[in-house]
């Protein structure tokens, strides 16, 4: 089998944004393709690193996390690969991104609270080589999807 991405491979993934959950035999339905061809095309996927895992897509402000905090930090050179293995450990945080422009990195994160929020934003400016920090709350999510239509 080929380590090449085909039409076959993206309607397979299509399926799964859609819902992970559905068996391969549901998916090799809908796409009338042989269920053991779904099995194979999944495996090579998840050996490419295409498909990493299959997760649950959480409305976390039904668990109580109402506050969406985009941090924005700005380190000294050369020391930014320490500073974000410290802040990705963060159990808050559900993001963390190199940028270009005015920050080095932009972390997402979710709180129940602001005493939340202040703790994590407090314990990474305290961090060594961390300049400065730039915190912005989110008033409305109006798009949050961890997939993109392929």
């Amino acid at each position: 089998m080929s380590d090449r991405i085909d039409e076959i491979d993206l309607k397979i993934i299509k399926e799964f944004q859609a819902d992970a959950r559905q068996s391969y035999r549901e998916i090799a339905e809908k796409l009338r393709i042989a269920e053991g061809t779904v099995y194979n095309r999944v495996n090579k996927l998840k050996e490419m690193g295409v498909i990493r895992k299959f997760i649950a897509d959480i409305n976390y402000a039904k668990l109580g996390y109402d506050l969406t905090a985009l941090i924005g930090i700005r380190g000294k050179g050369g020391h930014l690969p320490e500073i974000e293995s410290k802040i990705s450990k963060e159990k808050n945080v559900t993001t963390l991104y190199d940028v270009t422009g005015e920050y080095d990195a932009i972390a997402v994160a979710k709180f129940h609270d602001r005493a939340e929020l202040n703790e994590l934003v407090k314990r990474i400016n305290t961090l060594p080589n961390v300049e400065r920090t730039n915190t912005m709350l989110a008033l409305n999510t109006v798009k949050e999807q961890h997939g993109i239509e392929v």
